[in-house]
């Protein structure tokens, strides 16, 4: 009788628990839709954003939450960074980069990768350098050399979701590309950078260690983008050659979602940066495979890949709102506001001058390697890449719960206070820079949407009616302001001139000789007779 009882109250227990779970995720996803619906209404106000309006959201509705829980209780699911790696940053970056303006990207590739990697190493250096300095000072606990390095990789991660809906690439599309590619980048570098400090023993610091560590970043970052690569290059290869649209568009449609999804699994799989191989595999899939689908599913994969990536971006705004107000972790705190404030401000002012101290010193030497005035980065578009980029978000949240919770849950006042202080920065900043941004746009470039449309790429999947990289009008184009007796990319004068016309040159012969009649695109999708979408296709690709 006893053990009946016993297994009748388990059984209450876990259908309680359940039902607590149906009941939350019913409000969130209310929230959700809130969040879509006043987004919409607020599409004009020059100050608000969806993101910010999710945290706002999230904040209110974790108000209210505590307010009904008597002080208990602020969030409907407990923040899992597990969570956000596997299933919502995925689709985020994947739609980056199979909707990123491909032209302007790696027009300014060597910019993007120095600020990308080698600002992010600088970021982190003097955030670690300046927590070790200040924090000593304060009393919040014990933390060794690695939490401080720690400290300084969770606040080097910029938050390339905030800055996706901050900046508009049909308006700014060079800013866009530029703190965009940055943000990927820094995204997977500062992930990297984490994992490697808490692997790495600390305890024999020498030069070969330095070299080993650098090495092995490089490795990884290699090998992440081949792979990021290589799963795109099979996808389309695939699906040009058994062209699936001829019996269903719902299976070419399915696997380019999984294959994209297989290329992140697959990174985590082998330790690598999941980030930037479905980045690479997002551009591939967008030049090659996206050609080779029926139009029909061109432009289910366009939407379905962006509203995914908009619901992720929601989800992650209007969770950290709410965790914000944890009383958990502000409980360790309460008796010391000052002490966390003090903290927040130091990694505040910290976060701003490590970001100032590689945007203008690599800015300059970018500028040293552009001779045309046109490619210079300007002093106001610098401003406006220092500012953007000082917003933290949810990247910095999941590596701060990894290493300073156990389970979502803190035990430690020195773990508490800088969750605490994770959230108030992450806050702060998106809310205060992210109101400010476009604004500050606006002062600095009145003009910007007018001059800058002229270099907005189309041939991406967002518009499916222009080529992707048609050779004849990007030879025949020339940027306001440019030389028109610049040399042919054939010399050498040419290549110290225009190295990036020079590359993009050679690099277009390759694709249409070798790559594009092999894994399709552009002119060489599959052609089925009797399907009058391919029939039409294949009629306005004859000379």
């Amino acid at each position: 009788m006893t053990m009946f009882a016993s297994l009748t109250s388990k059984i209450l227990s876990l259908s309680t628990s359940d039902h607590a779970s149906v009941v939350s995720l019913n409000l969130f996803v209310a929230l959700l839709c809130a969040c879509i619906v006043i987004g919409h209404l607020l599409e004009e106000n020059r100050w608000m954003n969806e993101s910010i309006t999710a945290l706002l959201i999230g904040l209110c509705t974790g108000v209210v939450i505590l307010l009904i829980s008597r002080g208990k209780n602020s969030h409907l699911l407990v923040f899992s960074e597990d969570l956000f790696f596997i299933y919502l940053l995925p689709p985020i970056i994947f739609n980056a980069g199979f909707q990123v303006k491909k032209k302007q990207f790696f027009r300014n590739f060597v910019t993007i990768m120095a600020f990308g990697a080698i600002g992010t190493i600088v970021s982190c250096t003097i955030i670690s350098l300046g927590a070790i300095q200040f924090f000593k000072k304060l009393d919040i606990g014990t933390f060794d050399l690695g939490d401080f390095l720690a400290i300084g990789a969770i606040f080097a991660a910029t938050d390339s979701v905030c800055t996706l809906q901050v900046l508009n690439q049909d308006e700014t599309p060079l800013l866009y590309s530029l703190v965009f590619g940055e943000g990927v980048v820094n995204d997977a570098t500062s992930v990297v950078l984490f994992n490697a400090i808490q692997s790495f023993d600390l305890t024999h610091l020498n030069h070969e260690a330095a070299f080993q560590f650098l090495g092995n970043f490089f490795y990884l970052f290699l090998l992440s983008t081949i792979l990021g690569v290589a799963t795109g290059l099979i996808s389309a290869y695939v699906i040009k050659k058994l062209y699936f649209g001829r019996h269903s568009t719902d299976r070419e449609v399915a696997l380019m979602m999984l294959m994209a999804y297989l290329s992140y699994m697959l990174a985590e799989l082998f330790a690598l940066s999941g980030i930037l191989t479905v980045f690479f595999c997002g551009i591939v899939m967008s030049h090659y495979t996206w050609h080779n689908v029926t139009e029909s599913s061109r432009i289910t994969t366009k939407h379905a890949f962006a509203t995914l990536s908009f619901l992720a971006e929601t989800f992650i705004f209007l969770y950290v709102g709410m965790d914000a107000l944890d009383i958990e972790k502000w409980r360790f705190v309460s008796d010391s506001p000052g002490t966390s404030v003090a903290v927040s401000s130091i990694l505040m002012g910290l976060v701003m001058l490590g970001r100032a101290a590689f945007v203008f010193p690599l800015s300059f030497l970018s500028n040293l390697a552009k001779k045309n005035q046109s490619e210079k980065i300007s002093i106001k578009q610098q401003v406006v890449i220092w500012w953007a980029g000082l917003m933290r978000g949810a990247v910095s949240m999941a590596l701060a719960y990894n290493k300073f919770t156990r389970s979502g849950h803190t035990e430690l006042r020195g773990n508490a206070i800088m969750i605490t202080s994770t959230i108030t920065v992450c806050l702060f900043s998106t809310m205060v820079f992210g109101m400010l941004t476009k604004p500050l746009i606006r002062y600095l470039m009145p003009h910007q949407k007018a001059t800058m449309s002229m270099l907005s790429d189309d041939n991406t999947p967002k518009s499916i009616h222009i080529p992707l990289l048609d050779g004849e009008q990007l030879d025949s184009f020339e940027l306001p302001g440019s030389h028109q007796d610049v040399p042919r990319p054939n010399s050498l004068r040419g290549f110290l001139l225009r190295p990036t016309r020079t590359v993009h040159h050679y690099w277009r012969q390759f694709d249409d000789a070798f790559m594009r009649p092999v894994f399709g695109g552009r002119g060489f999708v599959p052609f089925v007779p009797g399907s009058p979408t391919e029939r039409s296709t294949h009629d306005l690709s004859k000379p």
